[in-house]
C-alpha cells in the first residue's frame, strides 16, 4: 500500500512539473482526460496554471485525489485480508479438480488438497480381490512434535507447531497393489509416486524442526477401519550435502580443521560432526477408511503417522513427529 501511495505521489509530482510554463512562455500540452479527472476546464487540450490562485486550487484537488486513492487502497487491503481469513478452500471431488484450468487452481490452495467423495458409503464396500491402487494422496492437517515443554517440571509431550513450509507438503500420485481378502482385511504396498516432501515446523519455544514427510515403501495391512504399516524414512540430507565447514558423507573434508587430539572425552561429539550418517530410519502409519464409492473406485479416510525428524546427518538426536491428516485413493 505504501508503494502504491508513493507511485501516486510520483505521478502527481510529475503532473505538477508539467504545469510549469517553458521559457518560451508557451503552455505545456495536457490531455483533456487529466484535466477533467482533477475538475479543471481545458481549452484546446491546453492547461495553463499560475502560481497563485490556480495553483492553490490545483493542489487542493490533488490532495483530495490522494485521499481518495488512499481510501481505495485501504479498502482493497481489507478485502484481501478478509478473503485470506476465510481459511482453506472448499474440498473438491477428483472430477471437479480435473475440470478446472491452471489459472482457476493457481493460488487457491486446491493443488495442496486431496480430493473428496460426493456420496458413497460410510463403510468400505469393495468386494474381495486384487486391485491396482492409483492416485493415492496423503494430506497432513496437523503436525505435532514431542519435545520439552515450555512450562517448568513438565514432561516431554507432543506440542503444537507452526508450519514454516509453503503449501507443498501433500504426497500425491502414489501407486501400488491393493488387496482385499475374503475376511474383509486389506493390504496396500506403496511402489511409486511423489512419496516424500520436505517440511519444517516451529515449536512454541522457537526451535525449528525439519523432517521428511514420507510413506516410502509403505506396507500396511489390517481391517479397513484400522490398518497399519511401517515405511522408510530417508535421510533429510543426501550423502553429497556439505555442511558449513565443507564436511560431507561422500565428498568434502573428513574433519573441520585437522585431526583432533584424543583423550579429552569429546571424541564421540567430534565423530558425530565429522562422520556423516545418511542411514534411513523407520516410521509407522495407521490408516482408516471413512467413506468409499465402488461405482467410481474411490476411497477416502484419515491417517496418523509417527516418524523421526532430521538428524543433521547423525549429529543430532531425532525428535518424534506425529502427523495427522486425510487421504484419498482410487482402486481399479
Amino acid at each position: 500500500m505504501a508503494a502504491s501511495l508513493q507511485s501516486a505521489a510520483t505521478f502527481l509530482q510529475s503532473a505538477k512539473i508539467a504545469t510549469v510554463p517553458s521559457r518560451g512562455s508557451a503552455p505545456l500540452r495536457s490531455t483533456q482526460t487529466v484535466g477533467k479527472s482533477f475538475g479543471l476546464e481545458t481549452s484546446s487540450a491546453r492547461l495553463t496554471c499560475s502560481f497563485q490562485s490556480d495553483f492553490k486550487d490545483f493542489a487542493g484537488k490533488c490532495s483530495d485525489a490522494v485521499k481518495i486513492a488512499g481510501f481505495a487502497l485501504a479498502t482493497s487491503a481489507l478485502v484481501v485480508s478478509g478473503a485470506s481469513a476465510e481459511g482453506a478452500p472448499k474440498r473438491l471431488t477428483y472430477d471437479e479438480i480435473q475440470s478446472k484450468t491452471y489459472m482457476e487452481v493457481k493460488g487457491t490452495g486446491t493443488a495442496n488438497q486431496c480430493p473428496t467423495i460426493d456420496g458413497g458409503s460410510e463403510t468400505f464396500s469393495f468386494k474381495p480381490g486384487k486391485y491396482a491402487g492409483k492416485k493415492f494422496c496423503f494430506e497432513p492437517t496437523s503436525f505435532t512434535v514431542k519435545a520439552e515443554s515450555v512450562s517448568k517440571n513438565a514432561p516431554p509431550d507432543f506440542q503444537n507447531t507452526k508450519l514454516m513450509t509453503r503449501l507443498t507438503y501433500t504426497l500425491d500420485e502414489i501407486e501400488g497393489p491393493f488387496e482385499v481378502s475374503s475376511d474383509g482385511s486389506v493390504n496396500f504396498k506403496e511402489e511409486d509416486g511423489i512419496d516424500y516432501a520436505a517440511v519444517t515446523v516451529q515449536l512454541p519455544g522457537g526451535e525449528r524442526v525439519p523432517f521428511l514427510f514420507t510413506v516410502k515403501q509403505l506396507d500396511a495391512s489390517g481391517k479397513p477401519d484400522n490398518f497399519t504399516g511401517k515405511f522408510l524414512v530417508p535421510s533429510y540430507r543426501g550423502s553429497s550435502f556439505l555442511d558449513p565447514k565443507g564436511r560431507g558423507g561422500s565428498t568434502g573434508y573428513d574433519n573441520a580443521v585437522a585431526l583432533p587430539a584424543g583423550g579429552r572425552g569429546d571424541e564421540e561429539e567430534l565423530s558425530k560432526e565429522n562422520v556423516k550418517n545418511t542411514a534411513a530410519s523407520v516410521g509407522e502409519i495407521t490408516l482408516k477408511v471413512t467413506k468409499s464409492k465402488p461405482e467410481t473406485g474411490e476411497v477416502i479416510g484419515v491417517f496418523e503417522s509417527l516418524q523421526p525428524s532430521d538428524t543433521d546427518l547423525g549429529a543430532k538426536v531425532p525428535k518424534d513427529v506425529k502427523i495427522q491428516g486425510v487421504w484419498y485413493g482410487q482402486l481399479e
